[in-house]
């Protein structure tokens, strides 16, 4: 049997209504009456959920800061306020509530608050983080980053560069997955972000890193997943559909956590440092464009994606018809990417930066190749 090694999972508390369940949660990681350092999607200010926690906390005796102020992505200035935030309150736990960009910011949080440096110090393990940060209790409300389960955390810096953090200290302590939470969601939001997760799981068990054991995760990822996300996209309020993209979402997170992305992954992100195109989209079209030249070099582990997708073998089929299903916009016109020139895609996925990511590619990626996939990307219809 091949060798292995799994991450530790953070707990994991699943199922309809747990949020109620934070305080006391707060009370046993903290202390009864411990500060609390929330930070929250604006989304959720908007909805309610955000001041429906506020008071949850209060009631048990809880006093909360409160930070809402980015938009977009994780950005390191956004760290730095909320972190100074914390501490002034002297916070003894955080809570991120939202999505991948809430979540990742929290992570962040809890270590800078502890710390006192700033995000910047910590981007691609420049400073040790550090070893006693703020418990992180994380609450997605989209399903899409598992960022709730993993050690990583993605944030612009200073120069306006996507950088990542990467510790056991960044991971959250627990998990709470309410799926009555991502009900309000919009439907294009829940199509980029599942097809997000959904790679996420494919990434991971079809790359230089995978293992028989990290499969479970990934494949049950993918079937959750696929099987759910046109049902939430059409028929929203499903709260079974919604609860197994969440689950999906989670075990997908699971599964880069301990064997990584890799060529989607590196597209994305090297797309976001031309424009600001939303990550999951992004991540789920570099997929749809790239998946039929990724699969030559790990065809055997790609014809089990095919097979968790419900798929005949085929797929790159099986994926392009769940993004159509999926209603996406399946092009990036109008995204802000000068589609005429491919060629500043392939040089921001030729960077340092993005070099794992295309290292971990199953197949060989050359620097013909990084052009060629570009145009595919591009040409997307």
């Amino acid at each position: 049997m091949e060798s292995f090694s799994l991450a530790p999972v953070p707990e994991i508390v699943f199922g309809h209504g747990r949020l109620a369940e934070l305080p006391g949660r707060i009370a046993g990681l903290a202390g009864a009456g411990a500060g609390v350092m929330i930070v929250a999607d604006p989304a959720m200010t908007a909805s309610g959920v955000a001041a429906r926690l506020m008071k949850l906390l209060a009631d048990a005796g809880h006093a909360a800061s409160f930070y809402d102020g980015f938009r977009g992505e994780p950005k390191y200035s956004d760290i730095d306020r909320a972190a100074g935030l914390a501490r002034d309150a002297r916070a003894k736990a955080v809570i991120g509530l939202g999505g991948g960009t809430a979540l990742d910011t929290a992570k962040m949080v809890a270590a800078c608050a502890v710390s006192g440096l700033d995000a910047q110090s910590y981007q691609f393990c420049e400073a040790a983080l550090p070893a006693d940060p703020l418990p992180l209790i994380a609450v997605p409300t989209t399903a899409g980053t598992g960022a709730e389960v993993t050690r990583t955390c993605i944030f612009t810096n200073k120069e306006g560069q996507k950088v990542w953090a990467w510790g056991s200290e960044l991971k959250p302590v627990l998990a709470l997955l309410d799926p009555e939470l991502t009900v309000g969601v919009p439907a294009a939001v829940t199509a980029a972000t599942g097809l997000d997760a959904l790679v996420h799981a494919i990434e991971a068990c079809t790359n230089r890193n995978r293992h028989h054991a990290n499969d479970l995760y990934c494949h049950q990822a993918i079937r959750l997943i696929s099987g759910a996300l046109e049902q939430a996209v059409t028929v929203p309020g499903d709260l079974e559909a919604r609860g197994a993209l969440l689950l999906g979402s989670c075990y997908a997170g699971i599964g880069i956590d301990n064997c990584g992305t890799a060529l989607a992954h590196n597209i994305s992100h090297a797309m976001a440092e031309l424009a600001p195109v939303p990550h999951g989209r992004a991540t789920g079209l570099a997929m749809l464009a790239t998946i039929d030249w990724v699969k030559d070099g790990n065809p055997g582990a790609f014809a089990k994606v095919a097979e968790a997708m419900g798929g005949q073998g085929n797929v790159a089929a099986a994926f392009d018809d769940l993004v159509r299903r999926s209603h996406i916009k399946v092009n990036f016109a109008g995204d802000g990417l000068d589609l005429a020139r491919p060629e500043l895609l392939a040089e921001r996925m030729a960077s340092a930066a993005h070099a794992p990511m295309r290292r971990n590619t199953m197949r060989d990626v050359s620097d013909a190749d990084l052009l060629s996939l570009a145009k595919c990307v591009y040409g997307l219809a």
